[in-house]
């Protein structure tokens, strides 16, 4: 029995919503402790939500789906190239502009961009990441 979309689309909620405690934590720890550059810092935040979220959509969202262990070497490589293309460039553009250009406090820009990218992500995560076998 498959999940339904808006069950699927509830779990990669919850499960993105601590990969947006991951980033934040991340993000700000680098920016505000260590004095990073917000953009730097931000790519590494992103990157350790990317880490978290496959874990999670794989074993819990898209579980269903049943990638085995050895397939998931090549879903994460897709994960990386979809999600993770979409989140740092996504976060990036918007952090330079919502930072950078409209001087916004940078945990309330990467809220902003965070959720700007959520729909895309949700969409490659089913459509391209975990798809269903055919």
């Amino acid at each position: 029995m498959t999940m339904t979309s808006l069950a699927r689309f509830g779990r990669f909620n919850v499960a993105s919503a601590l990969g947006i405690g991951v980033q934040l934590t991340v993000l700000w720890w680098l920016a505000q402790e260590l004095s990073v550059n917000y953009l730097a810092a931000t790519v590494t935040a992103v990157l350790a939500a990317i880490a978290h979220n496959f874990v999670w959509h794989w074993r819990w969202t898209w579980a269903d789906r049943a990638i085995p262990l050895a397939g998931a070497p090549a879903a994460l490589a897709r994960f990386a190239a979809a999600n993770g293309v979409v989140s740092i460039a996504g976060n990036l553009v918007l952090m330079a502009g919502l930072v950078g250009v409209l001087h916004l406090p940078t945990l309330a820009a990467n809220i902003l961009s965070i959720a700007a990218c959520g729909l895309v992500n949700f969409w490659l995560g089913d459509r391209v990441v975990f798809r269903a076998a055919a």
